[in-house]
């Protein structure tokens, strides 16, 4: 009897030494997740880097990953492609055109669209009343090149260096009715006055 009450005692002393092992944690499936929607609220406007999925300085093979290749491939999108080329992806809103000059994407162009809009909210129809007091002190104006005033150029640059390729703006072309027609946003490419020039 005593000699039992001395193993339990042993037992129980190694037990208290050694603590029982523990189970590894099993891992845990993901949390679900909602799928990420088509058009996540604010990505698809306007800025100085660009439209949504395009970025300025993207190479012609992203541009076309993101949103289709050239719409219509037997328009001429310039003088020279290889040296700058403007077309319409597929998939980019009605009205959308890429400049790409040596095979990288400089500007975003928009006309005929009401509906793409500037992350300052402006778009295609808005007067150069509301450009100016968007932008105030920041937005430059030039006359136009081809119609008479109060058409204009209204330019707002992000950054000092206007020329380089770093540069980053957007220009507002405002029509003889004093409205906006067409918005360019990127590099020195939207002070071009006819597509790739």
């Amino acid at each position: 009897m005593i000699r039992r009450l001395l193993v339990t005692a042993a037992v129980a002393a190694l037990a208290a030494c050694n603590p029982p092992e523990q189970a590894e944690p099993q891992p845990q499936p993901p949390a679900e997740t909602p799928p990420p929607s088509a058009e996540a609220p604010g990505a698809n406007v306007l800025t100085a880097q660009g439209f949504g999925p395009l970025r300025i300085g993207m190479t012609r093979a992203e541009v076309e990953a993101a949103l289709g290749a050239d719409a219509n491939p037997n328009a001429v999108g310039g003088a020279d492609p290889e040296a700058c080329d403007l077309f319409r992806p597929a998939r980019a809103p009605e009205g959308m055109l890429v400049m790409l000059e040596q095979g990288v994407l400089t500007s975003v162009w928009v006309a005929r669209n009401t509906e793409v809009k500037t992350d300052r909210g402006l778009g295609v129809g808005d007067t150069a009343e509301r450009v100016r007091q968007v932008y105030g002190t920041s937005v430059t104006a030039e006359p136009h090149k081809y119609v008479d005033a109060p058409a204009a150029y209204l330019t707002a640059w992000t950054t000092a260096d206007q020329t380089s390729a770093a540069a980053r703006g957007v220009k507002y072309e405002i029509g003889q009715d004093g409205k906006v027609t067409r918005i360019g946003v990127g590099g020195p490419s939207i002070g071009y006055v006819e597509g790739c020039s």
